[in-house]
């Protein structure tokens, strides 16, 4: 038997879902993981589905719950996200079907087979011309959490002004390149939003980060989060691309994945300031900022900028 949740919000969410899905079977129970929201499974009307309720402000961290919404429903219909049962503004909740199924791991995912799957889901998702309601932009978000960071007692760490010249120069060189223009994206590629289902599919879980972005942001992101080496990247642009990268697309991937551990280093800085979460933010923003510095005084970095150019 597990001990029966009572949160006010969860109390309200699963009446008006009731409504909607069909009388509540069984215990709610509450999901492991998550470092931002609390998720729950619960049961309606005979079938499972997984109950999210957001952490406070995490409108501070760029989240934008329509455009969460629209992506995961466009996944869904890729076949490669849970579906999508039902949303709340207040109290904001978002509902999907529960995934029969298991986590999966980064040594799988860097698997040829399954490293081949997660580039062509990308791919297929990028190229949906699905529009989101909000933009996703690492090189402003990096400024944004910086401010929101000092704003809640929680200062950038030494070498962040090192860090942001290392991202301008980057943007500068990119940004008016054709396959840097805003597609859809989801932005959070990290091992523990990866499942498996009970078929093999591999599904893609939390779009809360979803917005209009660089597809490289997702590529370096998911390159970086999951530990790829220069071979699995490779195979990784192959896939993604449908050719053998050349040494422009080589050298983008490595500067996007020191662009998505200087976005999680200061969203870890942000966390810091206002989680109410049991989590060590602190510890989790200088694992992020320690990578980027490696990757920042690779001596191969200015070749990586010129390259990315062009």
């Amino acid at each position: 038997m597990h001990e029966e949740i009572t949160i006010p919000e969860l109390t309200e969410v699963v009446a008006r879902v009731t409504a909607l899905l069909g009388p509540r079977q069984g215990s709610v129970i509450q999901l492991e993981g998550g470092i931002t929201n609390r998720n729950f499974r619960v049961n309606f009307g005979g079938t499972d589905y997984v109950v999210r309720l957001p952490g406070k402000r995490t409108q501070i961290l760029g989240i934008d719950r329509t455009a969460e919404c629209i992506a995961n429903k466009a996944a869904a219909e890729l076949g490669m996200a849970p579906g999508v049962a039902a949303m709340f503004e207040e109290p904001s909740c978002l509902v999907t079907m529960f995934v029969d199924g298991r986590e999966m791991t980064a040594e799988e995912l860097r698997q040829p087979e399954l490293l081949a799957e997660v580039a062509r889901d990308l791919r297929q998702f990028h190229d949906t011309g699905t529009g989101l309601p909000t933009d996703f932009d690492s090189f402003r978000l990096v400024e944004e959490y910086a401010e929101t960071g000092r704003a809640n007692g929680s200062q950038p760490p030494d070498g962040y002004d090192e860090a942001l010249d290392a991202a301008h120069r980057i943007e500068k060189a990119v940004r008016k390149l054709d396959d840097h223009q805003p597609v859809p994206a989801h932005n959070d590629l990290l091992t523990a939003n990866f499942l498996r289902d009970s078929g093999g599919r591999i599904q893609l879980i939390d779009w809360e980060y979803a917005g209009m972005g660089d597809r490289w942001f997702d590529l370096g992101n998911f390159a970086v989060n999951n530990e790829l080496d220069e071979g699995q990247e490779e195979q990784l642009l192959e896939s993604y691309f449908g050719e053998p990268p050349d040494e422009r697309r080589r050298a983008t991937l490595k500067l996007f994945r020191f662009m998505s551990d200087f976005r999680e280093a200061m969203w870890g800085v942000v966390q810091t300031g206002v989680s109410e979460l049991d989590f060590d933010f602190r510890e989790y923003a200088k694992k992020h900022f320690d990578r980027l510095e490696q990757a920042h005084s690779d001596p191969c970095f200015e070749d990586w900028i010129e390259a990315a150019g062009g």
